[in-house]
């Protein structure tokens, strides 16, 4: 091990038991406000820093990396999806990349059952009757939603979360589907008792409710295009908690305003912040600002992983959630 502290620069604030344990264990400079970084700011971390920690609102590119300085040999992204980083150019350079996968699983997992839940039984058109204070009492044919239970649910990736979700719909008595790249063992299909589709188009065409829960990679962009889009069924709904690119939102909103598609849940969109203002004045979408990793425990559990991260590489070794550009 090093006796020289490595100097680690942080790009957000993060909860501040990790930030304090990062003070204990490096030459860490934290932020003092809760933005993003600008360009300028980037520039001058990677010029500096022997350790970035970015998250996803950073865009860590090419053009990016080139500015780097020699000393910088770990990007340890605060988050799973590493999107956002030029892994090859980073590689290329000698800088190693890390992540922290697999501690939000089960959070993203219940987020995307409450956007199920929300979008088929109008929960965000209660709230709003109840804050507005319009609610005159109760009615046979008040805000009418529909079943969940004997829904068939199509999932779109079959990782862990994909996995979790299905675990959890099938408690609400769901039928489970999914496509993925690959197909899953027989033991754990026949455990959550899914059904594979070769066919993406053929499962989306079936199903009552689409759930994507895959990575955004060039294959994967704009998967659910307009053309698969319309082979939805008009009462059919689509929930997403991955990323947005997967979707082509404006698609997504012609499709939802002709009632060519139900309703929709959407926690990540196709261009950040910059959310298609149409879609804000639909009753059938419900939409939350990125909240699916959103909990206390799973925050902290991300900052422990890159803590551990920077310190197994500190000490010399290859960092345990290291990223390389095979695994994309």
């Amino acid at each position: 091990m090093s006796s020289v502290r490595l100097s680690v620069v942080v790009t957000r604030r993060l909860p501040e038991p990790v930030e304090r344990r990062m003070a204990e264990l490096f030459d860490v400079t934290l932020r003092d406000e809760d933005r993003a970084m600008t360009r300028e700011e980037l520039v001058r971390a990677v010029k500096t820093a022997d350790v970035l920690v970015p998250t996803i609102t950073d865009k860590i590119d090419a053009a990016l990396i080139a500015q780097a300085g020699d000393q910088l040999k770990l990007i340890a992204n605060y988050g799973a999806g590493v999107d956002h980083i030029d892994v090859n150019t980073a590689r290329q350079h000698g800088i190693l990349v890390s992540n922290t996968p697999g501690v939000l699983t089960d959070d993203t997992a219940d987020m995307t059952m409450a956007l199920v839940l929300s979008v088929t039984r109008r929960l965000p058109e209660g709230l709003s009757v109840m804050q507005s204070g319009d609610w005159d009492g109760w009615s046979p044919t008040a805000l009418l939603g529909g079943r969940v239970a004997g829904r068939r649910l199509g999932i779109l990736g079959m990782g862990r979360i994909g996995q979790a979700v299905a675990r959890r719909a099938a408690a609400f008595g769901m039928q489970i589907h999914y496509h993925n790249r690959h197909r899953l063992r027989n033991e754990i299909e026949e455990e959550i008792g899914a059904t594979y589709w070769e066919s993406l188009d053929q499962m989306v065409a079936r199903m009552d409710v689409i759930s994507v829960n895959c990575p955004h990679t060039p294959s994967t962009f704009h998967l659910m295009n307009a053309r698969r889009l319309k082979l939805m069924k008009a009462d059919a709904v689509i929930v997403n908690t991955s990323r947005g690119e997967v979707i082509d939102e404006n698609a997504l909103t012609r499709m939802l305003r002709s009632g060519e598609i139900a309703g929709a849940g959407l926690d990540v969109y196709e261009n950040g912040t910059d959310i298609n203002p149409r879609l804000r004045d639909l009753k059938n979408v419900v939409l939350l600002p990125h909240m699916g990793s959103a909990t206390l425990e799973g925050r902290i559990e991300m900052g422990e992983k890159v803590l551990l991260n920077i310190k197994t590489f500190d000490d010399g070794h290859r960092p345990p959630d290291q990223v390389v550009p095979s695994m994309l």
